[in-house]
């Protein structure tokens, strides 16, 4: 029953629903809940896309119906054009008088043949799904009920392969900031280094460098089969190993890299690399790590946050750092002139120098746990 002294105010509006007479009371939109509801559809929709080799049949053959792709690719008509609708509806094709063609966003990140190409990641990136149908009891347990360091090099061989694209990309464009193919003979350290698409960017632009690619048995044949391609193996030694424990020449290296793989370590693992880049690098050398940095008030960077998610549901103690955080410990660890740089879109690498007057650091000695090593 609507109050009687406010006559004029809807029922819903009254002070015995809501206790807010004199505010007009608008409910939140439920489109943030549908697009979670619609993100596991729109994932498997492009997933599907991709197995099909959609986007590639469209940049051989330009515009075509659905019934013409589907007699191409031999898919059943009706679905197919189904499937295409999800896509048109993702924003990832376009649709003229019934025909269907790529987009710019298409054509640069989904065509395998694009040098920006990440087809071959988005299949890897979420990690083992089933992983995330048991996130429940991954939440109550405070342990994946299948952490992918059970089976490493199952897991990270495709994850490597699928984003060599995009680091070696970042890496690239981050010598515009990082010069390394202005210097003298450099000697490269690639600590859990995937198919070392940084050791393979200093190695193409640099005629003189010379680098060290270690990763696990299993997973460091994709960079040896990635070096080979390019012709680049007689420049490039490798240390298959466990990156805690594997010999490093102390003051050998110039530049040390690590690429993506602080994250699946947790804090203690992370700071123990961190050591290990500075003891390996001359004065005056810098090390490079790559990660998903999280906002200092962990609310903001949403691609970092849902980055941890993705490590608490995989990994042992895997997670997301904040920048203030990785700037600390690299401060901490000696490093000075740290600074953040953005080579391509959501590929953030920090950027520290070990003194060419190196002051010893007094730190607490942190035990190396077992490791993990994506190149996401």
């Amino acid at each position: 029953m609507v109050d009687s002294a406010y006559p004029e105010l809807k029922k819903t509006h009254s002070m015995a629903r809501k206790g807010r007479p004199f505010t007009d009371y608008k409910p939140p939109v439920a489109a943030p809940v549908w697009d979670v509801i619609e993100g596991f559809g729109r994932f498997h929709v492009l997933v599907s896309a991709i197995e099909l080799d959609v986007f590639d049949v469209l940049d051989e053959m330009g515009p075509s119906t659905s019934d013409a792709l589907a007699e191409r690719i031999g898919a059943s008509p009706t679905h197919l054009a189904t499937l295409l609708e999800g896509v048109l509806a993702l924003g990832l094709l376009d649709k003229h008088r019934g025909r269907f063609e790529l987009n710019d966003t298409a054509r640069r990140y989904l065509v395998s043949s694009s040098p920006a190409s990440m087809a071959a990641l988005i299949p890897v990136s979420p990690g083992p799904l089933s992983n995330w149908t048991s996130l429940t009891e991954t939440v109550r347990n405070g342990m994946p009920s299948d952490p992918i360091e059970n089976d490493p090099a199952s897991f990270y061989v495709p994850l490597v392969e699928g984003t060599f694209t995009t680091i070696n990309r970042c890496a690239q464009r981050a010598d515009l900031q990082l010069r390394y193919s202005a210097l003298d003979a450099p000697r490269v350290l690639d600590l859990g280094a995937g198919g070392a698409p940084w050791a393979i960017a200093v190695l193409d632009a640099n005629p003189t460098a010379t680098a060290v690619v270690n990763d696990l048995d299993g997973v460091i044949d994709v960079a040896r089969r990635k070096v080979a391609e390019r012709e680049l193996d007689g420049r490039c030694e490798f240390r298959p190993g466990d990156f805690h424990e594997i010999d490093i020449e102390p003051a050998g290296y110039d530049l040390v890299v690590l690429g993506h793989i602080c994250r699946t370590e947790g804090v203690d693992g992370s700071r123990h690399l961190i050591g290990r880049a500075f003891d390996a690098l001359r004065p005056g050398g810098r090390v490079v790590l790559g990660d998903y940095f999280v906002d200092d008030a962990r609310s903001v960077a949403t691609h970092s946050l849902m980055m941890g998610v993705t490590m608490m549901a995989s990994t042992r103690v895997g997670s997301t750092f904040t920048a203030g955080q990785v700037s600390e410990w690299l401060t901490a660890a000696g490093f000075e002139a740290v600074r953040l740089i953005e080579p391509i879109g959501y590929q953030q690498v920090f950027v520290a120098t070990k003194p060419v007057a190196v002051t010893p650091v007094t730190a607490k000695p942190v035990s190396p746990v077992e490791r993990t090593t994506p190149d996401v």
